[in-house]
This record gives C-alpha cells, sequence and structure tokens, in this order.
C-alpha cells in the first residue's frame, strides 16, 4: 500500500516496518476485551494489526486525504473512522465504558495527548504506543533522573510506566533524526490522591518551572505565610521528590499538617 504524500506531509516520518507495527499492536492486550482507540491512524500500518487483534476498534484522524486513504484500502473501517483533531474531542462519546487508547502518535502533540489522557484516567486503564525517544524516557522517568518532570509526576501518579523497547531511525521513511520508543501505561489503584488534586498538579508544575531552585525559592509565591518554610522538604529541588512526596507536600501546604 503505496500513500502519495501531499505537500503538506512534508517533514512528516512515516513508519514503515510492519514488524514494529505489530508489536504496538500487541501492547494493549494487556487487556483484551475492551475497545480501542487509535489516534491518527494515517495510512494504517498499524491499523491493519489492531483489526486482526481488537474486538472493537475506532481510529480517529484529522487529515482527509488519509481518512480518503482509509477508506479505499480498509472497508472493514467503515463506520469506525472519526474524523477531527483527537485534543478537541469528547472521549466519552465514543465507548459505553472504558477503553484503551494507542497510536504512532504525532510527536509535536505528544505530550498534549498525555495530558488529554489524565482527563479521563478513569475511563482509559490502558494507554500505550509510539513517541519521541526523549518524551517516553521523560515519561517513565524515576525521581533524581535529570529528565524526571511535570510528565514524569503526574502521569506516574495515575499509571504505571513501562518503556517498552526503542525504534531505530531507518524504521521510518525518511529516516527521522531521533530515536523513538514505545511505551505502556497501565491505570494504578489510586483511586483519589490523599491531597488537593488541582493544588498538587500546580505545585508540580510550579516546582518544576523553576527546576534549578529549592523548593523554598520555587513555590514561594503559592506558600501561605502559615508554612514552616525551614522544614528539609524545601530544601529540595523538585527532581528528588517522589510522587507521593509531592502529594504529601501538597497536603501539608493547604492543611498544614
Amino acid at each position: 500500500m503505496n500513500f502519495i504524500r501531499p505537500k503538506k506531509y512534508f517533514g512528516q516520518h512515516f513508519l514503515n516496518d510492519r514488524e514494529i507495527a505489530r508489536q504496538i499492536a500487541d501492547t494493549v492486550n494487556v487487556f483484551p476485551h475492551l475497545p480501542v482507540l487509535e489516534v491518527g491512524p494515517g495510512t494504517g500500518v498499524l491499523t491493519q494489526f489492531l483489526l486482526k487483534n481488537c474486538q472493537k476498534l475506532l481510529v480517529v484522524e484529522v487529515d482527509m486525504e488519509a481518512v480518503a486513504y482509509l477508506n479505499v484500502h480498509f472497508p472493514e473501517l467503515a463506520g469506525k473512522i472519526i474524523t477531527g483533531d483527537f485534543l478537541k474531542l469528547d472521549l466519552t462519546t465514543l465507548f459505553s465504558g472504558q477503553f484503551c487508547l494507542t497510536g504512532n502518535y504525532p510527536y509535536n502533540i505528544s505530550s498534549q495527548i498525555f495530558f488529554k489522557l489524565l482527563d479521563y484516567k478513569n475511563r482509559i486503564p490502558c494507554c500505550t504506543g509510539m513517541v519521541q525517544k526523549e518524551v517516553a524516557e521523560r515519561i517513565a522517568a524515576p525521581p533524581g533522573s535529570r529528565v524526571y518532570g511535570i510528565t514524569s509526576v503526574l502521569l506516574q501518579a495515575w499509571y504505571d510506566i513501562e518503556y517498552l523497547f526503542t525504534v531505530n531511525e531507518q524504521a521510518f521513511n525518511p529516516p527521522p533524526k531521533v530515536k523513538s520508543a514505545v511505551i505502556r501505561l497501565v491505570r494504578n489503584k489510586v483511586e483519589k490522591l490523599d491531597c488537593d488534586e488541582i493544588f498538587f498538579k500546580m505545585v508540580v508544575k510550579t516546582a518544576f518551572n523553576q527546576r534549578r531552585k529549592t523548593l523554598r525559592n520555587s513555590l514561594k509565591t503559592i506558600l501561605p505565610p502559615t508554612v514552616d518554610a525551614a522544614r528539609p522538604v524545601f530544601s529540595l529541588r523538585p527532581e528528588q521528590l517522589s510522587v507521593t512526596d509531592f502529594v504529601d507536600l501538597s497536603k501539608y501546604i493547604t492543611s498544614g499538617k
């Protein structure tokens, strides 16, 4: 199947390694009975394997030429293609219950995709797919890592992260200048954080926005006067705190306990 790319596709890199596509499709098999939503199917290199693996599949594609290609080459997708921008979709309208999310995600919006995932965390117990290697490393990074940051903490608060494998540049046409990676996020057992969840997100973002500073300095704009900033935790930098530490810190700042 050869898709003639229009000019607007120039600069994009298309996965053309069928074995890699098959392996990505297999990543959702931890929840074999759940329906699957694929983001950005493009020319269907991943879709062809998802159709074999999944009992129910929907795909969302923003580009009309890709949609036309899919309609011609994958007649089994009739009625299963959502034409639109994934970031603008109300995902609660797609399936009656839980579902898995996967895709060869557009690298320029991959972080936005994962932040949207958090809005639907109780509907999406499993999210897999391919992203730029640096993004995957950041999401999966443990405390203390130089790439541990906002996405690491916010996603790890709700999901167990697996960095599955690295994808070489030669798997794409044309080959990009960066490596890619496939990851899997599986919903953990946390139903509610033991703190104000909105404030928790604010603390994490505020701290990492000035990651070279100690928490005493980076958080000073959101610390009430009743907080004892002499506590040892405020001498740390954000990458030294685990998710639990951030939860405890957020709870202390708001309640004094």
